[in-house]
């Protein structure tokens, strides 16, 4: 009886440590964020505080456009809390999965689908994705996430609010910069072309004219005409440049540059732009303000503007 009344009590005892170890496990388990692009990405990071657990699906070079969810990617959304995704279909290879896991009951927003746009920019069909090339635009993202975070984790909210405000501070900064900068450059010159048309929006807001050789997504395919096209816009403007992008082939930018050479003029490709991702992480151009510097000053120094060596973020005291 006696042995029998101990190995009832060491039972207890297990059992008790078991629901205790449980329950603190339970308490320190990290609410999931999954976003699907790393500009999202950096929206989510400079805003959650170290208890909130962020994943992002496409790392640096990954093209939105021709995206498709990977077993891996599909169980790490069906475990998040919350979903962050671009919208007005940029991860057109995804839309399926989004609607199963909204079926499923999962909190999954689009983040750029009811961002307010001009009159201009509304005109753009199909739906161009493209807005984080306006950091005006994007700033207004930053609210839209702001929002999500506040109902997924409201005992954050003056945390988030304070980084938000915070951040927005330095996407406003970024915007006046880069106003700055693209404006040393003559106004004849300012003429941007790159693989695809992914900077509508930076064009109408900076004015330039932008002439993508593909669509606005990348699985749209560039013909004969479209190369003749640019060719003569290239010579008859006397452009000395055009950019690659670091998610699409160089092949048809390659092609544009043999065409104004037979065409008789002159082109330079630039340095390579940052397009559908930023760059590799860890490094400055791997965050959506490095990415933004990284352009501007690349597109302002090929297209004879002037622009610091140290970037279009060291305008800040000047």
């Amino acid at each position: 009886m006696l042995l029998d009344s101990k190995l009832k009590l060491i039972t207890i005892f297990f059992v008790f440590c078991s629901l205790l170890t449980t329950t603190n496990s339970k308490a320190e388990e990290k609410l999931k964020i999954v976003a699907t692009t790393t500009m999202i990405g950096d929206l989510v990071q400079n805003l959650i505080e170290d208890d909130l657990k962020l994943e992002i699906l496409m790392g640096a070079g990954i093209d939105p456009h021709l995206y498709k969810p990977t077993r891996s990617d599909v169980l790490k959304m069906s475990q998040a809390n919350l979903v962050l995704y671009h919208g007005l279909f940029l991860e057109g290879r995804m839309l399926d999965a989004f609607e199963r896991l909204r079926t499923s009951g999962k909190k999954v927003k689009a983040v750029a689908e009811n961002i307010l746009l001009s009159n201009a920019q509304e005109s753009i069909e199909p739906a161009d994705p493209h807005i984080w090339m306006d950091p005006k635009l994007w700033n207004e993202v930053l609210s839209v996430i702001l929002a999500e975070l506040i109902a997924l984790s409201p005992k954050h909210e003056q945390v988030f609010t304070a980084r938000k405000n915070l951040y927005s501070e330095k996407l406003k900064l970024l915007d006046e910069n880069s106003e700055k900068v693209l404006k040393t450059i003559p106004i004849e010159k300012r003429v941007l072309v790159t693989a695809h048309d992914a900077f509508h929006y930076f064009g109408l807001r900076y004015g330039f004219q932008v002439e993508g050789i593909q669509g606005i997504s990348t699985e749209s395919e560039a013909g004969v005409k479209d190369i003749e096209r640019l060719v003569n816009i290239l010579t008859q403007k006397k452009i000395t440049a055009v950019f690659t992008e670091s998610t699409v082939s160089e092949k048809n930018i390659s092609a544009l540059v043999d065409g104004v050479k037979n065409a008789g003029g002159e082109v330079k490709i630039g340095d390579s732009l940052y397009s559908d991702s930023m760059g590799n992480r860890g490094t400055y151009q791997g965050t959506y303000i490095g990415m933004i510097d990284h352009n501007i000053s690349t597109i302002t120094k090929f297209l004879g503007g002037d622009v610091p060596d140290t970037g279009i973020m060291s305008l800040e005291n000047k």
